[in-house]
């Protein structure tokens, strides 16, 4: 079901702060900008490494639960093919609803959601056109 790492998600109380120090630690300024309801960051992206994996840094007001509630620090999303099926296995299975399935990217067909294991760690799901376009340009194996 889990196919591969897709994105993972850091929350920051400070967008532009977060963004200047990762983008200093990793030599490059983030690809993707998407802005909040009132016109500051509350996303940038940077793609990292050989796979091009995903690194996001999201607003806190975004955090799941709130700033303040439940589990705290990354998210780490999986890449699936059927994200309704996947959630609804991990709920058939005991976890509990974390984020509901929420369309990012305005329509661009990246999707998330994520639950709360039985052992209560957060785990991310996904939807991702990007991991599919880089498996697709990837030599067999």
């Amino acid at each position: 079901m889990l196919r591969g790492f897709a994105t993972i998600s850091y929350f920051a109380d400070d967008m532009e702060a977060a963004k200047d120090w990762y983008a200093e630690l990793l030599g490059m300024q983030p690809y993707y900008r998407v802005a909040g309801p009132d016109g500051g960051a509350a996303y940038y992206e940077f793609r990292v490494g050989d796979y091009e994996h995903e690194l996001g840094l999201i607003d806190a007001r975004f955090r799941p639960g709130g700033p303040e509630d439940g589990p705290g620090g990354a998210i780490m999303l999986w890449h699936v093919d059927d994200l309704e099926a996947a959630v609804e296995r991990l709920l058939a299975m005991g976890a509990r609803e974390h984020d509901k399935i929420t369309e990012r990217g305005e329509g661009t067909g990246f999707r998330t959601a994520s639950v709360v294991d039985p052992f209560g760690n957060v785990l991310g799901v996904m939807s991702n056109p990007h991991y599919l376009e880089v498996l697709g340009r990837a030599a067999p194996r």
